[in-house]
């Protein structure tokens, strides 16, 4: 059994004697001054000894009380930095860089988990279509890069893992063509991102399919308008199912050609953070949240061994 006098009266003791005033102790400790005199005067009597010189109103240190404050303070030192290490700095704030469709169709529907658990993480979140230079942008803390792993030295890039972009259309249009004849492919429209890395010559050639003559169609600056799009049977959208998981779950939305075509799985989200920031507790927080938020859905196997390399 440890011989310790109460944590109250030496964490009183220690305010004052490092403020050097029981009255800025009180206001540090949320106490009366006439409190903090009376923790300090139960702590003289526990060690049979004085440790203020009370003298003309004023509380200066006996050679006992200089002894203790001086063991305490490496003590205290010692428990603010081992619980600094479990918990982020209070008020630590988090800014996190991503496109617009990864912001409203995946990031925005899950973030109150994420502030849930970790309530002292102010998490701030901006969006743009542009890749952005994470070097170049200190006031961003993590980017969530889409199309490429951006490449540099000192960063960090971590693939999200391969997702599947399908053929979504409603329900009638797939009817429409569920033969997958030419004639019926060529009165669909085909709708698709401007930034996506994968076009529609990539679905027609990867299921073996003959493309309809070229003919004007809409194109949309991110995936989740090409998604709205789809859902209110403008045409067939080439998308990921990493933000269609609502509209297919919901019937929406389904597969052109059924089970006879297949999606092209491509690795298109990495998170990346500078290589300086390591260890800040907020941006190993946030990495671990969003991996372990992907894995029930069965949207990839995390892949973070490219992280470590710097791929720069």
């Amino acid at each position: 059994m440890r011989r310790i006098p109460s944590f109250p009266s030496l964490r009183a003791f220690e305010a004052a004697a490092r403020l050097g005033s029981f009255a800025r102790a009180s206001e540090e400790l949320c106490l009366t001054p006439s409190a903090v005199s009376h923790q300090v005067r139960a702590l003289e009597r526990h060690l049979g000894r004085a440790l203020f010189r009370r003298e003309n109103r004023q509380a200066n240190l006996t050679p006992d009380g200089e002894r203790l404050l001086a063991g305490l303070s490496r003590a205290f030192d010692g428990i603010e930095a081992a619980c600094a290490e479990l918990m982020p700095a209070e008020g630590a704030a988090l800014a996190v860089h991503c496109t617009p469709s990864f912001a409203t169709k995946w990031l925005g529907p899950r973030l109150p988990g994420f502030v849930e658990a970790n309530p002292a993480i102010a998490i701030r979140v901006s969006s743009g279509a542009e890749p952005l230079d994470l070097m170049r942008h200190p006031e961003i803390d993590v980017l969530i890069a889409y199309g490429h792993p951006p490449r540099g030295a000192g960063l960090r890039v971590e693939t999200l893992g391969p997702e599947e972009i399908a053929a979504l259309c409603r329900p009638e249009l797939a009817r429409e063509a569920a033969d997958l004849a030419p004639e019926a492919m060529a009165r669909l429209t085909f709708l698709e991102s401007s930034f996506s890395p994968v076009r529609w010559a990539d679905w027609f050639a990867h299921n073996g399919l003959t493309p309809p003559k070229a003919r004007g169609a809409p194109s949309f600056d991110r995936g989740s308008l090409v998604i709205s799009a789809a859902v209110q049977g403008l045409g067939v959208a080439l998308e990921s199912l990493r933000f269609a998981q609502g509209e297919v779950a919901s019937g929406d939305l389904v597969r052109l050609g059924g089970g006879r075509c297949d999606g092209i799985r491509r690795d298109l989200h990495f998170l990346c953070w500078r290589a300086r920031d390591d260890d800040a507790p907020g941006i190993r927080r946030f990495r671990d949240w969003i991996l372990e938020e992907e894995r029930p859905d069965g949207s990839f196997a995390p892949a973070g061994l490219t992280a470590r390399a710097g791929l720069g």
